[in-house]
């Protein structure tokens, strides 16, 4: 369509009242194709198979970590299982890259080469992941698949306080009473009425808990931060870099932790099949949450924690004879409502 300046604001009044007119004689269809057109079926499909994969992958990673042991211990070196899904995000990382480069060829927003300032603020969030990914093996003595679903929400609390204490970023009332109840829901759900002790996970859980809450949560932030002091530094190249130094770090793990092992055993000592999916499941669930970000919306993460919460503790029925209570059923409601409230509270902001 071909605009043009109109002086004459009488003539442009009637110009406008034509066009109205000419809008109401012209059928459904056609007004429907002038705006945003029909609902695209494909948009649609793409949103919920981006929510079922991070349904399937979230309910699924407790449940593989504590499938991958063998008599309540791991037969394999969690040090090279960590190294390896960092292998795999950088691969997955570069293979993006690399369509990005064939398409719109290589610029200075997406080339690897970079400068030293830019780099030396990765290690920081690397050193913090591979701690916080080392815990998430060993609290699993403390507690079961379900009861970790509910606890990891913690980092939702974490993430908000650094929030608003490292980015100056104001917190809704909304959001802090979320954040009440979700305290409420994790203990709610920790009930335990069939012993002595009122919690099913012990004090050593919690703190494991709470820590990889904070780790979490600061590495999170401080990941945010990076990434927007420049934002149009493709994301992929961020990523890159966040995972080459989380693969040096877990490479110096492997030889402090687990080196007469490795040595002694091999790699891959200890492998099973249920151990490479749950490689795969931790090295994928990063890419499903950055195709949240980008064809679906917060509601769908959301959604995916709430229902993951519910499937995992299904599963371990089944498979590890766990005894679904009402106090958990309960507390998992608490939190979903309490994370619903969250991203309520995010929009308001």
């Amino acid at each position: 369509m071909e605009y043009r300046k109109i002086k004459d604001q009488d003539k442009d009044e009637e110009s406008l009242g034509d066009d109205l007119e000419s809008l109401r004689g012209k059928s459904p269809s056609n007004a429907m194709s002038l705006g945003a057109g029909p609902i695209d079926r494909t948009k649609w499909k793409r949103k919920s198979m981006v929510t079922l994969a991070l349904t399937v992958l979230t309910s699924s990673q407790a449940i593989l970590i504590v499938w991958s042991k063998r008599a309540g211990k791991y037969e394999y070196s969690v040090t090279t299982a960590n190294f390896l899904v960092e292998t795999l995000k950088c691969a997955f990382s570069l293979a993006a890259l690399a369509r990005i480069w064939n398409s719109e060829g290589v610029t200075e927003d997406n080339r690897l080469s970079t400068t030293l300032d830019e780099v030396i603020v990765y290690p920081i969030p690397a050193a913090l992941y591979l701690v916080k990914n080392l815990l998430q093996y060993y609290i699993f003595a403390y507690v079961d698949a379900p009861g970790y679903q509910i606890l990891k929400n913690l980092n939702i609390i974490s993430t908000g306080v650094l929030y608003r204490i490292i980015l100056k970023k104001k917190l809704s009332e909304i959001q802090w009473a979320a954040f009440v109840l979700l305290c409420a829901g994790c203990t709610t759900a920790q009930l335990n009425s069939n012993s002595d002790r009122v919690l099913q996970t012990p004090f050593q859980g919690w703190m494991m808990a709470i820590v990889m809450a904070l780790l979490s949560g600061f590495a999170g932030v401080y990941t945010e931060a990076i990434i927007k002091k420049r934002p149009s530094r493709n994301i992929n190249v961020q990523n890159f870099w966040l995972y080459i130094f989380g693969m040096v770090f877990n490479a110096v793990a492997i030889v402090v932790q687990d080196f007469d092992a490795v040595m002694n055993k091999g790699f891959f000592h200890g492998y099973s099949f249920i151990t490479v999916l749950m490689i795969l499941n931790h090295a994928l669930s990063g890419i499903a949450v950055s195709m949240v970000m980008k064809y679906a919306d917060n509601i769908v993460k959301v959604y995916s924690t709430s229902v993951a919460m519910l499937l995992t503790a299904v599963v371990s029925v089944f498979l590890f004879g766990f005894h679904l209570s009402l106090a958990f059923f309960l507390g998992s409601t608490v939190v979903s409502v309490s994370i619903y409230l969250h991203s309520i509270g995010k929009l308001q902001r």
